[in-house]
């Protein structure tokens, strides 16, 4: 069996079937924890990240091959979506609720309104229920008049979105005003949008915000992204993260794709090959991608959602450059690390959170399914490498 249909036995056979047995029936959404020991909590938060992140996966699985169960699950995740993540009262989407659906950190993030437009668009592609482009369109005006200033978009805020710190997204030791992250993940929520509908005020911040990769995120010096930033796009720390450079590589071509520029592509095209070139490089050890590098220190963590960017990123750097053939031995090597190691073979689990370079499960024993951990990294690469290959 080749790489193509390995890939499509792991999303239908694995990946589909795990996140579809986690579905709560009684209280809506999915279940909000599984341990490392695979133990279910049933009532854990319900991280709306988590859930929406769902809700992109089984629309974006339904499109691709066509199983009325698979928008019945994205249906199922689009009304706990629906019904409870979003405040109805002042706007936006809440950060997470409780496992019966009461609003739980009322945070409101730029990072999730962005994941909440990347769900309802696809739901939207799939399903054709208008309600859910209208509440896509709803938090595309609260990112735009409540979430941003002149200069860009900024992070966090309370339930009224008055500003707030920005614990969710800075790391590292630092808090940041900007951060790349959330700049990457309105962009791709945008891109989605426009996709689906096409609508030149989604056009116009596309262009906007692909200038902002290029002139303020983007280092050509170090051939790499800049990843936290305060108020006027200055870099709070030496942090090289190898996850997002090869995320960003593709997501950015995906959005000029859509957007069809031939002005915006010339400008950014050699800038993601660059991001694409450099992470193969200096990150890549011929077999997997190693986490970051935080002022000249490696962190050699093999994370599930780095892995899965990896493939998919050397695949479309292959499809750019399709003359460099080290893309595509690239991408195969990094899947059979994932199949050996990333891949949790244990009945009843899905993905490791982390294993070491070797291959090992790490020993911090993370969680397989967590606020953050969820199908949207690992399905989405099953499916753009379905699409690609």
């Amino acid at each position: 069996m080749g790489m193509k249909e390995e890939i499509k036995e792991e999303l239908t056979g694995h990946i589909i079937p795990f996140w579809t047995g986690l579905r709560d029936d009684e209280y809506g959404g999915w279940y909000g924890l599984l341990d490392f020991d695979l133990k279910l909590d049933k009532k854990a938060e319900k991280g709306c990240i988590l859930n929406n992140r769902i809700v992109w996966f089984f629309s974006n699985a339904y499109m691709l091959l066509k199983d009325p169960a698979l928008l019945d699950q994205a249906r199922h995740g689009y009304k706990f979506l629906s019904q409870y993540c979003l405040d109805r009262e002042n706007g936006g989407v809440y950060w997470s609720m409780s496992y019966d659906g009461k609003p739980l950190d009322t945070t409101k993030h730029t990072y999730n309104q962005a994941f909440c437009i990347y769900a309802l668009s696809s739901y939207y592609a799939a399903s054709g229920d208008r309600k859910a482009l209208e509440e896509a369109y709803a938090l595309f005006e609260v990112i735009e008049g409540r979430c941003r200033d002149e200069g860009g978009y900024l992070e966090a805020f309370d339930r009224e979105f008055k500003p707030v710190s920005n614990e969710k997204l800075s790391e590292n030791g630092v808090m940041a005003t900007r951060t790349m992250n959330t700049l990457l993940h309105v962009f791709e929520a945008y891109t989605e949008l426009y996709r689906v509908d096409k609508d030149e005020r989604v056009a116009e911040k596309l262009c906007w915000m692909l200038d902002l990769f290029a002139d303020k995120m983007y280092n050509p010096a170090l051939h790499r992204q800049e990843v936290f930033f305060d108020h006027e796009y200055n870099t709070l720390i030496d942090l090289y993260s190898y996850g997002h450079d090869i995320e960003t590589s593709w997501l950015i071509d995906r959005g000029l794709e859509i957007l069809d520029r031939k002005d915006y592509t010339e400008k950014l095209r050699p800038i993601t090959i660059d991001l694409a070139e450099n992470v193969r490089k200096v990150a890549f050890d011929g077999h997997s991608l190693a986490n970051e590098c935080d002022k000249g220190v490696v962190n050699e963590d093999r994370i599930w959602w780095v892995q899965a960017e990896t493939l998919v990123g050397f695949l479309n750097a292959y499809a750019v450059s399709p003359e460099k053939k080290y893309f595509l031995e690239a991408a195969e090597a990094e899947w059979e690390f994932i199949k050996t190691y990333s891949i949790d073979h244990r009945e009843g689990s899905e993905w490791f959170y982390a294993v070491t370079k070797d291959g090992q499960p790490d020993e911090k024993r993370r969680p397989i399914v967590e606020p953050w951990k969820c199908p949207y990294h690992n399905g989405r690469m099953c499916i753009e490498a379905l699409r690609r290959l």
